[in-house]
């Protein structure tokens, strides 16, 4: 293989990452345009193994610069289907992360790839041989592909002007589920093609919650588990239903032990705060939770800003991901906002208080009409104190939030005079933050503690009368 191409191949490679001053060049990704799509078309509209490229190649550009980036195969076979499209078109994800020196993120439109110096140096001057070895892939691991053929794009113009009719692609696999829910059937799917990145991430794909890098479905994880039994993509026995509302079930947290191998033993789909879903890397939009609100705000890949808290989104995904639960903070896919179970246990919709413009615009027409207005963007809420007064005037569900927290404490709070404990409960569910008072320095003596909504995890708490 080495002989045939100017990197080696390996899944030892899928973790590698390319850092700035290591990088030849960066293609498509947060600063530049670009998509990945695959296409079932009919044998004899597919040349096998060809490649065309569109735009200048490797040799051509320019060390330390960025470039738009688009790639189209197009794959036939008796068994291949156009439902095979995304499982398929996610595979180039594993695929190019083989290649030495290559670094592929993401997906569809948000797809961010970078190439190495000592790639180029060796001799990666061309985008031919990868093109080649991905097809190679295809057909080896993907026995259903008989034949593949690849174009690459780096012209701007080309790129651009086919972006409304790709992302109409995208948008018509998606909208294959929104008649079909969580209850309807009894099988999952999930898919492990994130963990070389996220070891104990455990993405689990149901009607109502697509996977979190936005780019397979129910209908695609049961596709690719029929075709390729062995693969990423297998099914999950839903089991029985734990509990409905946040979605929690026997099966998946059986799954979730075992994938993540035994950091979880539970995983409530839509849930925000308890046990919710690992969080990968390759996801859309990160959730963050705001105290000072209490409310919930969501930032995509594409918005540049910061969002109220003062963090931009490269931050919180970089605190969020890692195949990790993190409290306040969660990982999806763009399509999960069109869910009727979207976060439902935590309040859904009524708790959304920020979103980008260009994210809530996205995804308008499926956010409840009553609450649309009252949900604050960059343009009516850039910090906190803004983001509170919009809420209040819009009148926001939330505000009703802060009036039963605003009652009159001793209504709410019963004080007791304790002993000083040497242990603190460690695992008291999460939905607000802490709040707590420590003893007064004169008097009886005794704590008052006020827990509102909290979740406290202390290993010890040693409480000490100063002398």
């Amino acid at each position: 293989m080495a002989e045939e191409f100017p990197f080696e191949i390996s899944p030892m490679f899928e973790g590698e990452r390319i850092r700035k001053d290591g990088m030849y060049v960066e293609l498509s990704g947060p600063k530049s345009k670009g998509y990945e799509l695959v296409r079932a078309t009919p044998m004899d509209e597919v040349e096998d193994g060809k490649f065309t490229l569109i735009g200048p190649d490797l040799s051509e550009m320019e060390e330390g610069s960025r470039y738009p980036f688009a790639m189209i195969y197009k794959i036939a076979g008796e068994l291949v289907e156009e439902d095979l499209e995304s499982i398929v078109e996610r595979r180039n994800h594993d695929f190019q992360n083989y290649i030495q020196g290559m670094m592929h993120l993401n997906q569809r439109y948000d797809v961010w790839v970078r190439i190495s110096k000592d790639a180029v140096a060796k001799g990666l001057t061309s985008f031919e041989p990868i093109a080649k070895a991905v097809m190679m892939l295809f057909k080896n691991e993907l026995p259903f592909i008989e034949k593949v053929e690849a174009v690459y794009v780096t012209d701007l113009a080309e790129i651009e002007k086919e972006m409304d009719a790709v992302k109409a692609v995208y948008k018509s696999r998606d909208d294959r589920t929104r008649d079909l829910h969580d209850e309807d059937v009894d099988t999952f799917y999930g898919c492990s093609l994130c963990q070389s990145f996220a070891p104990s991430n455990v993405c689990v794909i149901t009607p109502d919650r697509i996977s979190l890098c936005g780019a397979i479905n129910w209908f695609d994880g049961r596709a690719a588990a029929k075709v390729d039994p062995e693969g990423p993509q297998f099914a999950i026995p839903k089991g029985d239903v734990i509990d409905a509302e946040s979605g929690e079930y026997s099966g998946v947290n059986e799954i979730a032990k075992s994938l993540s191998s035994g950091e979880y033993d539970r995983i409530k789909l839509h849930s925000f705060f308890e046990y919710p879903h690992t969080s990968c890397g390759c996801f859309e939009v990160v959730g963050f939770y705001i105290p000072e609100v209490d409310g919930i705000g969501w930032v995509d890949r594409d918005y540049a800003g910061t969002a109220p808290n003062g963090l931009p989104f490269s931050t919180m995904a970089g605190q969020t991901g890692g195949g990790k639960q993190v409290a306040g903070f969660l990982g999806v896919g763009i399509n999960y906002f069109r869910s009727p179970k979207f976060i439902q246990s935590d309040g859904g919709w009524d708790r959304v208080v920020w979103m980008p413009k260009n994210l809530k615009d996205r995804v308008l027409s499926d956010i409840p009409a009553e609450i649309a207005d009252k949900i604050a963007t960059e343009e009516e809420a850039a910090d906190l104190d803004s983001l509170r007064s919009f809420l209040t005037d819009k009148n926001h569900p939330i505000v009703e939030r802060w009036e039963a927290e605003e009652e009159p404490e001793e209504e709410e709070v019963q004080e007791a005079a304790v002993a000083a404990p040497a242990m603190m409960p460690t695992a008291m569910p999460m939905q607000g933050m802490p709040m707590m008072m420590m003893p007064p320095s004169s008097g009886t003596g005794g704590v008052k503690i006020i827990l509102k909504n909290a979740k406290v995890s202390i290993d010890k708490v040693i409480i000490q009368r100063k002398e």
